[in-house]
């Protein structure tokens, strides 16, 4: 059914549309990556049509556990959020900035010697929309934008998905970023499941989306399927797993820096790196130099790093912060209050992979909670040990 599509406009499409809408991005060049289940988790990767997706697969989460389970029904996006976020398409763990090879008396240098490519994502929700904002503020404002990362992201095509189940560590609701898609997509899916239909409400966001969608046979939404498909979005938002007061939360961290529960939970920490690893929105990077012993050869790479590890902060006089107090504090107070001082945003999405994969279950709406329950006085705080 082919006709002119607004932004903002709704339709109903069919299992077999969704596989078409795959297939319709691949044929335009995109690489299309969506869920799938590998290794005892639901993580994002490369697919080629309906057969990839998770279908009748959930997932348990909790502080420190992640288990799949089956469901009673076929439903293909009926989880909350894996190990996996898209930022590792945006912002490649390990990335080579540039290439040098001997050229007669010099060098030949080339800059990121490959295209960047054009990826088609699949079941983006709401919380890493938002997550994908933040990091545009990162690589995309101010003087120095990353090329890279800027042309991937313009390049993107995001297929959302609404929420159709809370996590028990989500807490998207107390940050505002979910579990409903707002923005930031070509197209929105709410999967409908019935007993004799199995469906999808589609809302179009861009007009690339209205485009693609008009390729697809569709029919008008009508009233019974828009109720349903809000009755969707606000079961799952009654159903967060966390919740975190979010009040004044910079101004509290901030002004409680030697509050002795930085110490209860250093305790636990095993300062891994697994809460900035599977963070949406962390950063934080190294860049490494390789050379050949021939010395024709060299390159640049930059990869993931973690404000947890020892050698992130080392400066002339070794690391500014050798404690695992020093260091969770450092990320914390980062990602919920001075992340605002520099990006005007927070810089957590309410996921809750953090709490799902630390290996001890350290809970970071629970130790907000715990600050907010015995601030220091003023006293107490000029008193402290930093």
């Amino acid at each position: 059914m082919e006709q002119a599509l607004a932004i903002g406009a709704t339709a109903v499409i069919s299992r077999a549309a969704l596989q078409g809408l795959i297939e319709a991005l691949a044929a335009r060049h995109y690489r299309v990556m969506g869920p799938t289940v590998r290794d005892g988790a639901i993580v994002y990767d490369r697919i080629t049509g309906l057969a990839d997706l998770p279908a009748g697969w959930t997932d348990e989460q909790e502080a420190g556990r992640y288990r799949l389970k089956r469901r009673d029904d076929p439903a293909l996006f009926g989880f909350a959020v894996g190990p996996h976020s898209w930022k590792r398409f945006l912002h490649p763990p390990a990335e080579t900035l540039w290439t040098a090879h001997r050229d007669g008396e010099g060098f030949t240098i080339s800059l990121r010697d490959e295209e960047p490519a054009r990826f088609a994502f699949i079941g983006v929700r709401a919380c890493e929309i938002h997550a994908m904002a933040v990091q545009d503020k990162v690589f995309c404002d101010g003087p120095y934008p990353d090329e890279g990362y800027r042309e991937r992201r313009r390049n993107a095509f995001i297929v959302a998905v609404n929420c159709g189940e809370a996590g028990g560590t989500c807490f998207c609701v107390s940050m505002r970023t979910g579990p409903k898609a707002q923005s930031g997509f070509d197209l929105a899916l709410t999967e409908l499941l019935g007993a004799e239909q199995h469906e999808f409400l589609v809302e179009v966001g861009s007009e690339a989306g209205a485009e693609l969608l008009g390729q697809l046979p569709y029919r008008p939404a009508e009233d019974a399927q828009l109720a349903a498909a809000q009755a969707v979005v606000a079961r799952t938002a009654s159903r967060m797993g966390r919740t975190l007061e979010t009040g004044g939360i910079k101004e509290l961290l901030q002004g409680n820096l030697e509050h002795p529960r930085w110490d209860e939970v250093a305790d636990r920490c095993l300062t891994c790196g697994n809460c900035t690893m599977v963070c949406p929105t962390c950063f934080c990077t190294t860049v490494e130099d390789h050379g050949d012993l021939a010395g024709d050869s060299a390159e640049r790479v930059r990869l993931w790093d973690s404000c947890f590890t020892m050698d992130f902060s080392d400066l002339h006089g070794g690391s500014a912060r050798h404690t695992p107090r020093a260091r969770y504090r450092q990320w914390m107070t980062h990602k919920l209050a001075h992340w605002i001082d520099q990006f005007g945003t927070s810089g957590c999405v309410g996921c809750g992979r953090c709490i799902t994969w630390c290996p001890v279950g350290i809970d970071i709406t629970e130790e907000a909670a715990a600050i907010r329950a015995t601030p220091q006085t003023r006293k107490e705080a000029q008193g402290g040990q930093s």
